[in-house]
């Protein structure tokens, strides 16, 4: 039961992390529009709040000014009668269809309007107040019930009987402009949300979709099934990714199988000599002659060496590999380390049948390399040239300076390698010829110390024609001698 409550967890954290992207999206891609088109909408409609406002604010204060303008005249001439000039003023107010024109008298009260109706005595009035202090107020608040906006003059300055006139206007169609402008706003928001939202799904959908294989994919790399491919691979940089995987898990499986047949190559490398070391220990404990004792212990001493040898490559590779392959350069000279790796292998190649051919120079610039080093790489590669070599065969060594640098050529006419592995064989592992003894390291270990010296490896070869292996290191200058 404990189990199927950690799996089932499990499987939700999972869930979850699936959703991380969408998520991440909705959070940083929509909720930023989101706060965009908010302030955006909010902006708009306080601007074309302002402007409705501020224009009404603009037509008011137009009409009562005109208003004033002839209370003024009127006040000015002594022969008439101001309250009933007022009176005739509100009768004929051109806009009391839009708005209400009101007289206030010095005790604060309404005692004239163009609509005949009176407000109730309690109503407030802030710009009355206002104008009271400065000549000139402006209120816009509620009423009634309805929203208004209302304008008031002080004209106690023409008739001591009245304080001012004062002009009120409903906002209710404004207001409803104003919604409307509201609601077109909000629906276009709103549907940009929704056409970011869909076109957002289909693009999350192309990116998960294929991280979702490329995940399902290498979980099979994980349990060490390279056959599974990701398809179909988008044209863009997902595709790139994807191409990426399948290249890799291609690498990979060449990679496993070329370590698989490695370690059968090494198990047989390493089971022969034991065998021969094994058979003629058996032998030499029985009653034999001399010649016979002889002849076991040279084969004894030849696959010990051999088997020395192999061991001491594995070393070097699993030095290689940690990172832990050192070298202590000193300087050396190049041809005593080549003729003493010609001189080891000058009787191999007769007892083969394959015949070695020296070119050695008179003197060749020092180096500064690690002499067992440099050493091992010529054995390498001489050894690789007689086991390539059939018998009947030619191997050819030389060496000479070129402009600073030092070059050593071995080349036979041997089995020679195609055109498709020649750019494998210095790979690990690899193994251009099966049928041939070797663990397939030695190139990528030599490889690796010519690297470390700062010179070059290279391998010419053609099938059935023969190899040839270039190694160039740069040569010391007479100053650091």
């Amino acid at each position: 039961m404990t189990q199927m409550t950690a799996d089932a967890t499990q499987k939700k954290r999972r869930s979850s992390r699936k959703n991380t992207i969408t998520v991440r999206w909705l959070i940083s891609n929509l909720g930023v529009v989101f706060l965009v088109l908010l302030i955006v909408e909010l902006s708009v409609i306080y601007t074309l709040q302002h402007y409705y406002y501020n224009s009404a604010e603009q037509y008011l204060t137009t009409k009562i000014s005109s208003v004033t303008t002839v209370l003024t005249r009127y006040s000015q001439d002594t022969g008439s009668n101001f309250s009933a000039d007022l009176r005739s003023t509100f009768e004929n107010f051109s806009d009391k269809e839009r708005m209400e024109l009101m007289a206030i008298n010095s005790k604060g009260r309404v005692t004239l309007t163009t609509s005949g109706f009176a407000p109730d005595t309690g109503t407030a009035m802030p710009d009355y107040e206002t104008a009271m202090e400065s000549e000139t107020g402006t209120w816009t608040g509620r009423q009634n019930g309805e929203r208004v906006m209302a304008v008031s003059v002080n004209i106690s300055a023409m008739q001591p009987e009245y304080n001012a006139i004062r002009v009120v206007s409903s906002m209710s169609q404004i207001d409803a402009t104003l919604r409307d402008y509201t609601t077109m706003i909000t629906i276009v928001c709103i549907g940009v949300l929704l056409l970011l939202t869909i076109t957002g799904s289909f693009f999350l959908r192309s990116i998960v979709r294929p991280i979702n294989r490329i995940n399902a994919v290498t979980k099979k790399f994980a349990q060490g099934d390279f056959s599974q491919r990701i398809t179909p691979i988008p044209q863009d940089e997902i595709g790139d990714l994807c191409k990426a995987v399948n290249d890799m898990a291609s690498a990979l499986s060449e990679t496993e199988a070329m370590k698989n047949e490695f370690i059968s190559s090494v198990s047989h490398e390493l089971r022969t000599p034991l065998t021969a070391i094994q058979g003629w220990a058996e032998t030499l404990c029985l009653d034999i002659d001399a010649e016979t004792m002889q002849k076991g212990m040279h084969v004894i001493v030849n696959e010990t060496e051999r088997l020395s040898r192999m061991v001491e490559e594995l070393l070097d590779f699993s030095r290689m590999q940690s990172g832990r392959l050192t070298v202590q350069p000193e300087p050396m000279d190049i041809l005593a380390e080549l003729g003493d790796a010609v001189l080891i292998y000058m009787e191999k190649a007769k007892r083969e049948h394959i015949r070695m051919i020296y070119q050695e120079p008179e003197m060749l610039p020092f180096v500064y390399g690690d002499k067992n080093r440099i050493r091992q790489v010529f054995i390498n590669v001489i050894d690789n040239a007689l086991k390539y070599s059939n018998p009947g065969g030619l191997v050819t060594v030389s060496a000479e300076a070129v402009a600073e640098q030092i070059q050593v050529r071995i080349s036979d006419n041997g089995v020679g390698i195609s055109a498709a592995d020649l750019p494998k064989v210095k790979t690990k592992f690899f193994k251009a010829n099966h049928t041939r003894r070797g663990s397939g390291i030695g190139l990528a270990v030599a490889n690796e110390i010519i690297t470390m010296h700062h010179g070059k490896l290279d391998i010419q070869s053609e099938l059935g024609k023969g190899t040839t292996v270039i190694i160039t290191l740069p040569a010391m200058s007479d100053h650091l001698l």
